[in-house]
């Protein structure tokens, strides 16, 4: 075995073999793409539905504060009627020994006091309880969405994590593969294969030349360009869209070694 098939870089390495190299590791990393892409948007969704959740967590947390605040307020308030109700009982009661009219309208005027108290605090308690009463409604409401979400989310996870067993194995290999193939490529070709894949909207930076066109965005290629691409004495590029361009005899020599 050649250090090349090693993993080892080869200074001396001829065209041909950086194009067999190059055009192998897009194979490679095309047959990772569609793994991922069989996964689609299944992370995003599930990293969406744990962010809705924790969202709604605090949401209902918040909630649940703002009813014991009003529910403490509300008793707060009847312990204030309580009171008020008790020094009522008191005045009156006062009321039946004063000794002259001044003592007695003083009382009055006490009383009255209190039982505007009163009206006020049962006026609060009102407003309190329908305040209460629309988050008791928000809270079941984001419970419930709580709920439907959570299914959602487990029902997601279930499916991710199907396709994560069924592809794991293969996709660890594929991507050990990858490793190995690039190892073999010179850091500049290598670099400009990366910055190829990361522009093509497929994910491809090496294409065949099929039925005299890029097999990459299908525009048609000179006949004499044909000529180069087939000679593999230097590396030619799509003119129109940048990609890579190799034959298909360097294709079949790699779908061979496969």
């Amino acid at each position: 075995m050649t250090a090349q098939k090693s993993g080892a870089k080869d200074p001396g390495q001829n065209v041909e073999d950086k194009l067999r190299d190059v055009f192998e590791l897009q194979q490679v990393d095309s047959e990772i793409d569609k793994i991922r892409t069989l996964r689609g948007e299944l992370p995003l969704e599930v990293q969406d539905l744990e962010d809705d959740l924790a969202g709604l967590e605090t949401r209902i947390q918040n909630y649940e504060e703002e009813i014991k605040e009003m529910e403490n307020a509300i008793a707060k308030k009847k312990v204030e009627i309580t009171d008020a109700q008790v020094l009522i009982k008191k005045y009156e009661t006062q009321q039946n020994n004063v000794r002259n009219n001044r003592e007695f309208d003083s009382l009055s005027k006490e009383i009255e006091f209190q039982s505007l108290e009163i009206q006020l605090c049962e006026k609060r308690i009102k407003e309190f309880a329908v305040r209460l009463q629309e988050k008791q409604t928000q809270v079941e409401s984001s419970r419930t969405g709580y709920e439907e979400r959570k299914k959602d989310l487990e029902a997601k996870k279930k499916e991710l994590e199907e396709i994560i067993s069924e592809t794991q194995i293969e996709e660890e290999n594929l991507l050990s593969r990858s490793a190995q193939v690039s190892a073999r490529i010179d850091e500049r070709l290598h670099s400009a294969y990366k910055r190829i894949r990361k522009n093509a909207r497929n994910g491809l930076a090496v294409v065949t030349v099929q039925r005299d066109a890029c097999g990459g965005c299908f525009n048609r290629i000179p006949p004499q360009r044909q000529l180069d691409i087939g000679s593999r004495k230097k590396i030619i590029v799509c003119e129109y869209c940048g990609r890579i361009l190799v034959d298909n005899e360097i294709a079949g020599v790699v779908a061979a070694a496969e």
